[in-house]
């Protein structure tokens, strides 16, 4: 199947082929013809599989076949919601793109930025607005925004929004859009409290599922190393001095952490970049920016930072520090082996996160194959190492200062 079979317009099919696309992916095929009938759409579908174009460019369309003539201000027709900044700008790129060969507009707003310039494209008037849900909450409060005549409201990585407490923001924004109107929602996976707010938001809706939620690419080869917690940076040097090479993405749990090794690897002479929640919006699309332009060769990075984020010809991911959420380990080996390339994903284990390989193998049905030969290997019998709490009286047999000093005044 083509773009074409799927009736989009000419400026549209123009754009798609500018891009370099020639057929739709499964999603887009499944999806656009749907958006194009006013349904309203469930989707399952996981980052890298084309889902931002498969409402983008039935969207873009319906807006186009029902412009007003004349030169009366743009009124905000179509809204996108998404639950993080860089994803909310990488779908607003995605609508400038396809867009091109229209005169239909569009913007993105998010919070950690300067509002008023933000204000001030909106008072123009847009077609397309994609934002994050607080920025959107603040500015309807100041009449910038007007909702009232959105026709197709698009939740995006719902899953994402939901875990990150977003549930009565979208529930709130849902309602201040008009009762009529298409409504799409995408979720990398199906949770119960996703299955909830679609039946609470969605009229009869059409269900996509364009894989299990639990499938990981085959083009992804995943090494285990069993690794001493201690020692997890040492091994990562090793990988990085001796076989992992190219584009490189590492996830850690922590801001901290990614701040931790960010710092190890610059010391080390290494070209990285670093992306999560404590920096200033700025920072973020400058590491987001470098590292797609080849200035830096790795990006480490929290989950929720990296969450949707399209980055193509990334050739291998380290999971740092394994995820406590299986499907999350599925997120992130998808940021490699996209588009029929091949990529690597290393997980490095430590004694107390066995448990978690044994939930990630469960459910992708899937045993990772385990390199056994290298410099740092665990002792199968090491068990986690618990670390004292602060303030404690005892230290290797002795009494902590504090201790003195308190017996000190009692007496």
């Amino acid at each position: 199947m083509s773009f074409k079979d799927l009736k989009l317009n000419r400026p549209l099919l123009r754009a798609v082929a500018e891009k370099g696309y020639d057929n739709p992916t499964l999603i887009q095929e499944r999806t656009i013809p749907l958006v194009l009938n006013k349904k309203d759409v469930i989707a399952s579908a996981q980052t890298g599989t084309g889902k931002t174009a498969a409402f983008a460019l039935p969207i873009l369309q319906l807006l186009y076949d029902k412009q007003e003539s004349g030169k009366s201000q743009k009124k905000i027709r179509a809204l996108i919601i998404s639950p993080t900044r860089e994803l909310a700008i990488q779908i607003q790129e995605n609508f400038e793109e396809y867009a091109i060969h229209t005169n239909l507009t569009s913007t993105v707003i998010f919070g950690g930025a300067s509002i008023d310039p933000q204000k001030e494209i909106l008072k123009k008037g847009i077609d397309v607005l994609i934002a994050t849900p607080g920025r959107l909450l603040d500015l309807h409060k100041q009449d910038i925004v007007n909702l009232d005549y959105v026709e197709t409201l698009v939740l995006d990585e719902a899953d994402l929004m939901l875990d990150m407490g977003f549930i009565d923001d979208v529930k709130k924004i849902e309602r201040l859009c008009p009762e009529e109107k298409q409504t799409l929602l995408f979720s990398a996976t199906m949770p119960y409290k996703v299955e909830q707010l679609a039946e609470t938001i969605l009229k009869n809706p059409k269900r996509i599922e364009v894989s299990q939620n639990s499938s990981t690419s085959k083009n992804v080869n995943q090494a285990l190393y069993y690794v001493p917690k201690p020692q997890k940076i040492e091994l990562c040097l090793h990988l990085l001095r001796n076989t992992i090479k190219g584009r490189i993405i590492i996830f850690r749990r922590t801001k901290y952490g990614v701040d931790k090794i960010e710092q190890t690897l610059l010391k080390n002479n290494y070209k990285a970049d670093s992306l999560h929640g404590d920096k200033s919006q700025t920072l973020r699309q400058e590491a987001l920016n470098n590292f797609k332009k080849n200035k830096v060769d790795i990006l480490i990075a929290t989950d929720v930072a990296a969450r949707g984020i399209d980055i193509d010809d990334v050739d291998a991911v380290i999971n740092f520090d394994l995820p406590n959420i299986p499907e999350t380990y599925v997120h992130r080996i998808g940021r490699t082996a996209r588009a029929g390339n091949t990529g690597i994903a290393y997980s490095f284990c430590s004694a107390d996160e066995r448990e978690y390989i044994k939930a990630i193998q469960q459910l992708i049905n899937l045993q990772l194959d385990v390199v056994e030969e290298h410099p740092y290997p665990l002792d199968p019998k090491a068990k986690p190492i618990v670390h004292k709490k602060q303030g404690s009286k005892y230290k290797k047999g002795r009494k902590s200062e504090a201790s003195k000093k308190k017996k000190k005044r009692w007496y």
